[in-house]
């Protein structure tokens, strides 16, 4: 019976150090952060469809700059009494020309310039709001499968390990050394272990959709992605407080610069309209050739719409409405930024905590299961006890892996908060 043990005892540490030592199956694709974010840039559809967006505001400007067209009207008589003719175009017949140019008053085009170039400052502040979101979910989507494909590898390891363990006792319940209940145990733990890698696998299968998504990627690609262990342990709130961070935001802030556009743009309607109230000056030359009280005829013509009704008082009232509409918007804008900076700071600060104060060591753990895998199988434990210690074992390195990627996101969330990169 000794030798029983002693060889049973070899083989529980052979298998559990091969499957330990086992190197990974190498991944579809390795990604890096810069690596992830340049594709991002260049391919996601939301950021081009914005892009297009802004593209078209400017073109806006443009057209806002541009003179009316002339217009030229030519009257031609349709029949000539005198010589029978139709359309007649000879001396004997009349033909009348007329060229008018409508000349914008109170300085009209320039305001509605105006009012595209704050539009078009909207639009590219909408961009730089949307790429600021969507750089986060990036950010946020990369480090949550980074840590959860570690979280992973201690699932691959124990699974391996399990399943040589209870081949080896199945082999010893066959030969009747060991009773049945032992190696049923030892199954369903196996069971729970795969279990638990096949849902997390599910979570990380919904990622990597995500992930796609984000890099514009059609090929069903798997990414592994690839951090810098000790940049992530780095992070600290040190040197920085939260009005500080608050302050930076109310600058950096995409949102809050396009509520401040907005604010301008509909400033710059309002002069737009009230420019609108002024008529327009039509200017033009009419030349008669025989229908006036002298042949060829040349004269000057001058129009203007006269204001006695409408002055456009309505649309400047709307205008000026929309300016404190605006104003209101922007300060309902920034108490969300207040209010955002200050959630992300006190999960940055209770992660970070929580992080510092745990033991974040795992090698004594490694060590200490080695020496639980000899304890049981000289029989020195008892299953309940050796499945403890492999659960307590798995949990620790899975909730450490959880508390990492928690801390990294609350991070990446108080980035996102401030609109800038303060922690990268």
């Amino acid at each position: 019976m000794p030798r029983f043990f002693l060889l049973l005892t070899t083989a529980l540490l052979l298998s559990i150090s091969t499957s330990r030592a086992a190197p990974l199956a190498t991944d579809t694709v390795r990604l890096t952060l810069p690596e992830a974010e340049e594709r991002f840039v260049a391919s996601n559809l939301l950021l081009l469809a914005q892009r297009y967006n802004v593209s078209a505001a400017e073109a806006q400007i443009q057209q806002a700059r541009l003179w009316d067209n002339p217009t030229i009207s030519v009257e031609q008589n349709a029949y000539n009494q005198f010589t029978h003719r139709t359309l007649d175009v000879t001396r004997q017949g009349n033909t009348a020309v007329q060229v008018q140019q409508l000349f914008a008053l109170a300085g009209r085009r320039r305001a509605a310039a105006g009012v595209a170039q704050q539009n078009t400052l909207v639009e590219q502040f909408t961009f730089d709001d949307l790429l600021r979101t969507l750089r986060y979910q990036l950010r946020a989507t990369f480090y949550d499968l980074y840590f959860k494909q570690q979280s992973v590898r201690v699932y691959d390891q124990e699974v391996a390990s399990f399943q040589r363990t209870v081949n080896l006792y199945q082999g010893q319940y066959d030969k009747g050394n060991i009773a049945l209940k032992e190696v049923i145990r030892l199954k369903a733990f196996l069971f729970q272990l795969r279990n638990e890698r096949q849902t997390l696998l599910s979570d990380i299968a919904a990622q990597q959709a995500d992930l796609r998504m984000l890099l514009r990627d059609e090929a069903g690609t798997y990414y592994r992605p690839q951090a810098d262990d000790a940049r992530l342990r780095a992070l600290s709130l040190a040197g920085r407080t939260e009005q500080q961070l608050i302050d930076s935001a109310q600058v950096n802030r995409a949102d809050v610069k396009a509520r401040q556009a907005a604010v301008q743009q509909q400033t710059q309607n309002l002069r737009y309209q009230r420019a609108l109230a002024t008529p327009d000056l039509a200017v033009g030359y009419v030349f008669d050739r025989a229908g006036n009280y002298i042949q060829n005829y040349n004269a000057l013509s001058l129009g203007i719409a006269v204001p006695l009704f409408n002055r456009n008082q309505g649309n400047i009232r709307t205008a000026q409405n929309q300016i404190e509409i605006g104003r209101a918007q922007l300060g309902q804008q920034q108490l969300q930024v207040v209010n955002d900076v200050q959630e992300a700071w006190r999960q940055a600060r209770q992660t970070d905590q929580l992080y510092q104060s745990a033991d974040r060591e795992t090698s004594d753990f490694d060590r200490l299961m080695v020496g639980i895998d000899q304890s049981y199988a000289k029989r020195n434990l008892t299953i309940v006890e050796y499945l403890d210690f492999y659960e307590s074992y798995k949990n620790n390195l899975v909730q450490l892996n959880s508390l990492r990627a928690s801390r990294v996101r609350a991070f990446e969330l108080l980035n996102y908060a401030v609109g800038r990169p303060v922690f990268d």
